[in-house]
């Protein structure tokens, strides 16, 4: 079992705000690691990038789909992160008809990287991005973490076991008792 922090970083987000007005009322908000997850039971899943084909076949409505059962173990939120922009992540939200998994833009990579999870898929055309993961965290504290095998810079393949939501889902029932 894990007993290491999240790292606290600043994640660059954009939020509806109905008074800016017109056709796109979003704002930036700076908010940090701990605004987000202190004081909850959270999972984490990091990806290489929304719009990819596991990513958006599997991962993501995987995840959405089993929401309420990771909800019935005790989790408060599931969040996905990525190395891309809100933009991005907003349109990939609204793409996939998420309503429960929370996404959140990891724009920079800073959290990927402060993680040890930032690699290269420059061999893919995609620069920096982050491994495929999946944590479990009790207010700011990592308690699990499922790590795909392979972690490496240029990986020829794209594995996809250890971070799947019923993979995970398993692992924290049994985790749970």
């Amino acid at each position: 079992m894990y007993t290491q922090l999240l790292p606290d970083v600043v994640f660059h987000t954009r939020e509806r705000d109905e008074s800016i007005g017109g056709d796109n009322p979003f704002k930036w908000v700076r908010t940090t690691t701990n605004e987000v997850f202190a004081g909850k039971k959270v999972v984490i899943f990091g990806l290489p990038g929304a719009f990819t084909p596991t990513c958006s076949n599997s991962q993501l409505p995987g995840y959405e789909e089993m929401f309420d059962d990771f909800e019935a173990l005790g989790i408060d939120e599931v969040w996905c992160t990525s190395v891309n922009d809100a933009f991005v992540m907003y349109q990939w939200g609204q793409a996939q008809g998420v309503k429960n998994v929370r996404l959140l833009p990891d724009g920079n990579g800073e959290f990927a990287d402060r993680l040890g999870m930032l690699v290269d898929k420059s061999n893919l055309g995609f620069g920096k991005r982050s491994w495929r993961y999946a944590m479990y965290v009790e207010d700011l504290v990592i308690k699990d973490m499922w790590v795909e095998d392979g972690f490496m810079d240029s990986c020829p393949t794209d594995p996809y076991e250890w971070s799947a939501p019923d993979a995970v889902y398993k692992s924290l029932r049994d985790l749970k008792g």
